[in-house]
């Protein structure tokens, strides 16, 4: 139909057919068995982060149906200096307002970190995650107590981004 008949260039052929793929791909997998499995490592991840000292989950409760992701914020690091550590560590969270300031508002964050996951991680993964997020804790608390480390500084443990 006009005007779209008049458009000037190829459709977006090459996107259609990868997206064929995509969805052949998850079919073969079956998306009960994907859903399940989300369920399963976001369970696991919720679990990891309740146990990590100054860290507030928000969202639904454990039992609670919710997607394979966990919006969190610390007690004392800002989401986006979090998310920059993590970074440099190999890990990819988000941090910021995740289009729902009036939530944030309303739980009284004006920003939250997200780790989001997918039926390509891991336990594995998400243990990690909690590793470099631990040790990336410890180093702002070092700086908070002015503990650089040991003495002199030269603590061969210390994080270092």
């Amino acid at each position: 139909p006009a005007p779209a008949r008049f458009e000037a260039g190829t459709p977006a052929i090459a996107q259609a057919v990868g997206l064929g793929a995509a969805v052949d791909y998850l079919n073969s997998i079956g998306m009960g068995r994907i859903h399940d499995y989300e369920a399963e490592i976001g369970s696991y991840l919720r679990r990891r982060l309740e146990g990590v000292d100054g860290v507030t989950v928000l969202g639904p409760g454990p039992g609670e149906e919710r997607a394979a992701l966990c919006a969190f914020v610390t007690d004392s690091v800002h989401p986006s200096d979090l998310s920059t550590f993590l970074d440099v560590e190999g890990v990819a969270i988000r941090a910021g307002h995740h289009c729902c300031q009036p939530l944030h508002r309303a739980l009284g964050h004006s920003h939250s970190a997200r780790a989001s996951l997918y039926f390509y991680n891991t336990r594995e993964d998400v243990d990690r995650f909690v590793e470099v997020l631990e040790d990336t804790l410890r180093f702002f608390g070092s700086l908070e107590k002015g503990d650089e480390g040991g003495e002199g500084g030269d603590d061969g443990d210390a994080f270092v981004p």
